[in-house]
C-alpha cells in the first residue's frame, strides 16, 4: 500500500419510456416536466471559478481512526467534487489498495475478493434507518423488516459545487446543513467517529465557497448579504448567447423553468405541475382514480403543496432496465440494485396499515394491465405495474407514502461537469437524458411538444415520437452547458 504523505506534502487536489400509457396524458406530461428539468437540464462555464490548489487541509486529508478516506476521496476536485467513473477506474487500475475502495462500497463487501462494479459506475452504497411507521416486504407481503432496521441503496456522489445554493442535502434531503452533510459522510463512508464542531465547520465554509461560476457566487453573496430569494438580479442577462444557445433558452424557459426556476434554477414555479406528481392512492397502493371513469382516466390528486421533493420517474427507470423490460442503454445496466417492497403504516406502533408500495400484482400475470369494477386502470403510482423498487427514495426519511421514490430538484448550475446522471447515475451523458425525456415523456403531453419534424421513434412508442425535433434538442443542450 502506498504511504499517505504528511499533511504539507498533500497535492490540491423502456425503453424508458413506459411502454404502455394507462393513465392521463396530462399526468404523464406533467411527471415528465419535472422528470426533464430535474435530471437532464445542466451546463457550466468552461472552468470553475475555483481554483484547486486552495482546496482546505480538512477536506483534503482523512481523519484519524478513519478507512483512510477523506472529503476529496470522493469529491474529486479536478472533477469539479464529484466522483466520475473515470476516476474510479483509473484509479483501480494505478492503485487498487487506494482507500477509495473501501470494503463497505465493494458489490459484496463478505466476498473473499472484492470487486468494485457499482463504484466503477460511480455508485456508493448508502445505508438507511427506515422511519418507525415503516417495514420492509417480502414479494408476497410477508414483513422482513432488520433487526436494525437498515437498508441500503446504491446512488451517485452529488458535486458540492454550488451547495451553498441547495440545501437539504443527501438527494433526498435528509440532512439540514452542510455541517451535518460533512459528519455523516465521515461516519457512513469514512467509518469514522464524531468530529470537532469546529472541524466540521471549517468543511463547510470551504464548501460553500465552490461553485461553478461567478455568476452562482454572485447569488450565493446576494443571499448572505440579506437579498431575498425573489429580489435575486438575473445573472444569466450577463451571458452572450449564440444563436443557437439563445434558442435552447427560449425552449429551457417553455419546458425546463417550470421546476428548475429562480436564480438558483431550484425554486419550482409550476406548482399544478409539480402537484401532477402526487396521485392520491388507495389502501392497496394503487392510483385513486376519479369515479365515474373519465377518458382518459383522471387521478385523484394528494394535498402535498408544501412538498419540495418529486418522483421523476429514475427509480422507475430502474426498475424496468433491472427486469429488461426496456430499450434504454442504461449506463448501470451492468450492475445490479436491490429490490425492495414497503409497508406504511400510520404511526411507529405499526398496527394500522396504511398502504404497500409498490402495490401487490397478480400473482398469475404480473404486468396484465387491468382495469376495476369502474373500468380504471389498476396501477401504482407510477401508473404502471412495478414489482419492486430499486430506491425508495426519500419515503425511506420521511415515512410518507407520497414521497414514494422522490428525490430533490437539484441546481442545473455546472451539471455538466457531473455525468453520469439521476440519483443512480442510469444516464451518461446529457445528450442521452434529453433523448430519453424527447422521446419518451414530453412528446406524452402536448402542450411541451414543439412544432417542427421530428425523428423517426425507433422503439415504437405511443404517441409522437419526439417532442422536440433534433436540433432543438441540440439548442437545448447548448444552453443547458453555459448555466
Amino acid at each position: 500500500m502506498i504511504q499517505r504523505p504528511p499533511r504539507s506534502a498533500l497535492p490540491p487536489l423502456a425503453r424508458a419510456c413506459y411502454p404502455h400509457l394507462v393513465s392521463s396524458p396530462f399526468l404523464w406530461g406533467a411527471l415528465c416536466t419535472a422528470m426533464l428539468v430535474a435530471v437532464s437540464a445542466c451546463g457550466t462555464d468552461p472552468a470553475p471559478s475555483q481554483p484547486t490548489t486552495t482546496v482546505e487541509p480538512l477536506f483534503n486529508e482523512a481523519f484519524q481512526s478513519t478507512n483512510g478516506r477523506s472529503c476529496a476521496t470522493c469529491h474529486v476536485p479536478e472533477d469539479n467534487f464529484a466522483l466520475t467513473s473515470e476516476h474510479v477506474v483509473r484509479r483501480f487500475e494505478t492503485n487498487p489498495n487506494d482507500p477509495l475502495f473501501a470494503a463497505i462500497d465493494a458489490d459484496d463487501p463478505t466476498a473473499e475478493t472484492l470487486t468494485f462494479d457499482h463504484l466503477k459506475k460511480g455508485l456508493v452504497r448508502v445505508w438507511i434507518t427506515l422511519p418507525d411507521n415503516m417495514d420492509q416486504l417480502d414479494e408476497v407481503g410477508n414483513v422482513i423488516t432488520a433487526a436494525d432496521r437498515r437498508i441500503f441503496v446504491w446512488r451517485s456522489v452529488p458535486s458540492i459545487a454550488d451547495a451553498a445554493l441547495t440545501a437539504p442535502y443527501q438527494l433526498d434531503g435528509r440532512v439540514e446543513t452542510l455541517e451535518e452533510q460533512a459528519q455523516e459522510a465521515i461516519t457512513g463512508h469514512s467509518e469514522g467517529g464524531a468530529v470537532s464542531q469546529t472541524d466540521l465547520a471549517r468543511i463547510a465554509a470551504f464548501e460553500r465557497s465552490i461553485f461553478t461560476s461567478d455568476r452562482a457566487r454572485k447569488i450565493a453573496d446576494e443571499l448572505a448579504s440579506g437579498v431575498a430569494f425573489d429580489d435575486l438580479g438575473d445573472v444569466e442577462a450577463s451571458l452572450s448567447l449564440s444563436p443557437q444557445e439563445q434558442r435552447g433558452k427560449e425552449l429551457y424557459e417553455k419546458t425546463c423553468e417550470a421546476c428548475h426556476g429562480g436564480a438558483s434554477k431550484t425554486k419550482i414555479k409550476d406548482r399544478e405541475i409539480h402537484a401532477l406528481a402526487f396521485p392520491a392512492l388507495k389502501a392497496d397502493g394503487n392510483v385513486l382514480y376519479q369515479v365515474p371513469a373519465t377518458d382518459p382516466p383522471t387521478p385523484v390528486l394528494a394535498h402535498e403543496p408544501e412538498n419540495e421533493f418529486i418522483n421523476i420517474g429514475s427509480a422507475m427507470e430502474n426498475f424496468l432496465v433491472q427486469i429488461g423490460a426496456t430499450e434504454h442503454q442504461s449506463f448501470t445496466r451492468d450492475v445490479s440494485f436491490p429490490s425492495y417492497r414497503f409497508r406504511f403504516y400510520k404511526d411507529a406502533s405499526r398496527t394500522e396499515i396504511v398502504t404497500d408500495l409498490p402495490p401487490a400484482l397478480p400473482p398469475d400475470n404480473p404486468f396484465e394491465f387491468a382495469v376495476d369494477d369502474d373500468g380504471n386502470p389498476i396501477s401504482g403510482p407510477n401508473f404502471f405495474p412495478q414489482l419492486f423498487t430499486t430506491d425508495p427514495g426519500r419515503a425511506a426519511i420521511t415515512g410518507n407514502p407520497y414521497d414514494f421514490e422522490a428525490f430533490d430538484i437539484p441546481t442545473l448550475r455546472g451539471i455538466a461537469k457531473t455525468a453520469p446522471y439521476w440519483h443512480n447515475n442510469i444516464s451518461e451523458t446529457l445528450e442521452e437524458v434529453v433523448d430519453l425525456y424527447s422521446d419518451h415523456l414530453f412528446s406524452k403531453f402536448p402542450s411541451f411538444t414543439q412544432p417542427g419534424e421530428k425523428e423517426q421513434d425507433p422503439d415504437g412508442d405511443i404517441g409522437p415520437p419526439e417532442a422536440f425535433t433534433a436540433n432543438q434538442k441540440k439548442d437545448l443542450v447548448a444552453y443547458l452547458k453555459r448555466l
